[in-house]
């Protein structure tokens, strides 16, 4: 087994993927971690974490895999990559709730795309995970839910196992040899990173924009852009229903709640269209509510 990982992982590096070495028959790191770093040999001049310690070089990946049978990690941004992880459901998951496979091809044909041809492999688990190669000077992140329920990417400050490796449930292997294409533009819109805009979390300067409600609108949000994986659509209408009053009571236009809250749940990693029906429910909720103007 030590040979085939080795053969593995050097065929990775051949492609000009970074590898470093996995707990044999896992998919944590096998490298130290910084408390109990020796600040010797890669790490004398300070702690070097697995990304930074991923290689093409196929004496070290060899001298690595010598007498361990590790898995194959690949630090995903060194390797110039992004890898869509279309992840299966958790065995005490709703019967209902589809794989990631079967999310994305959804995704795929709302937008009118192709399911992309490119290298895939399949996971332990069922799962698949579709290489693209990232944009030239782009600097992408990981994300978790952004295009879809069971959807991951793994980019810069991430890693995938690689074929040839197992874990207890089974192997991973490719499924697709075709060679990693570039990331499509259309998955690029939906990945790249959304910067705040101005306009749609100010307030415009009226009678009736008061600095109470101008306030509420900057911190309600500020906390549906951090809203954790699981807390987002609640977060996003708790937000809206909370600022519904204020344009109720003629404190804010809807058009800029609206505006502000759409921005800020995509930037949590919401679909638009989530965001719209989330957001159209708590202001309709809140507005309902709160018939009248206050009074002064």
């Amino acid at each position: 087994m030590s040979t085939h990982l080795l053969t593995a992982a050097l065929d990775a590096a051949e492609r000009g993927w970074h590898v470093f070495p996995l707990r044999p028959a896992d998919k944590r790191p096998a490298l130290h971690g910084e408390d109990v770093c020796p600040l010797i040999g890669d790490c004398a001049g300070g702690h070097r974490k697995w990304e930074d310690r991923a290689t093409i070089d196929p004496d070290r990946i060899r001298r690595a895999w010598a007498d361990r049978p590790f898995n194959i990690g690949i630090a995903t941004g060194p390797s110039g990559l992004v890898v869509v992880d279309l992840d299966m459901p958790k065995p005490k998951s709703s019967t209902g709730t589809p794989a990631g496979v079967t999310t994305f091809g959804a995704l795929c044909e709302r937008t009118g795309q192709d399911v992309p041809a490119t290298y895939r492999t399949r996971t332990a688990s069922g799962g698949h995970h579709l290489y693209f190669t990232a944009p030239p000077g782009v600097r992408l992140a990981n994300s978790a839910g952004r295009l879809g329920k069971l959807i991951d990417t793994r980019a810069h400050g991430g890693y995938v196992v690689s074929a040839g490796s197992f874990t207890a449930t089974g192997p991973y292997t490719v499924t697709d040899p075709t060679p990693p294409a570039p990331l499509p533009e259309w998955l690029y819109t939906l990945l790249a990173p959304r910067q705040p805009t101005p306009r749609l979390v100010a307030v415009p300067s009226s009678s009736k924009a008061s600095r109470y409600a101008a306030a509420a609108l900057r911190a309600e949000t500020a906390t549906v852009r951090a809203a954790q994986v699981g807390e987002r659509d609640w977060t996003l209408l708790s937000a809206a229903r909370a600022l519904g009053r204020f344009i109720a009571w003629g404190d804010l236009p809807r058009s800029v709640v609206e505006e502000a809250l759409q921005e800020a749940g995509e930037s949590a990693g919401l679909s638009s269209r989530q965001c719209r029906s989330t957001v159209r429910s708590g202001l309709n909720w809140s507005v309902a509510r709160n018939p009248q103007r206050r009074t002064a």
